[in-house]
């Protein structure tokens, strides 16, 4: 029986993060494709060429290296007319006041910490897929009209 796809951005510098989050989704998250870009200007890059069917939800690193970080990638996002609408689930190696006000401020729909362990990561993928792929209705972006 082929499993449903449900795609993920993941945008994140670290390439170890991607690695490990694929190998966890396998048994917590099999449902699960990520697509992996590395910065910023990746990421604008893939939502600006974005045709058809995306991603359901975007996991986003707050501190992406170079001049922008995540919070410049999400607020860009929210003001694209391809993006606007995707849950954002921010992925932080810190929950400071300021991160998580500042994550909720610029249209984040969760802010998270990062797991430290890969038995951590496989229990955040099951309650990520809980959530997100069995829990919640989300937008068809295939049907949807531009506003």
């Amino acid at each position: 029986m082929l499993q449903a796809q449900f795609p993920i951005l993941l945008v994140d510098d670290d390439e170890q993060i991607a690695d490990v989050l694929k190998r966890a989704a396998q048994s917590s998250f099999p449902e699960a494709s990520f697509i992996h870009v590395a910065s910023f200007e990746e990421a604008k890059s893939y939502i600006d060429d974005l045709e058809g069917r995306g991603p359901k939800i975007v996991l986003l690193d707050i501190d992406l290296k170079g001049a922008v970080d995540g919070l410049d990638f999400l607020a860009m996002l929210r003001a694209h007319p391809k993006g606007r609408l995707l849950p954002v689930v921010m992925l932080s190696g810190s929950k400071t006041p300021r991160q998580i006000e500042r994550s909720y401020a610029f249209g984040a729909s969760a802010f998270t910490v990062k797991p430290y362990s890969y038995s951590d990561w496989k229990t955040y993928l099951y309650n990520l897929r809980t959530y997100w792929f069995e829990t919640v209705t989300l937008l068809d972006f295939r049907h949807r009209r531009e506003a």
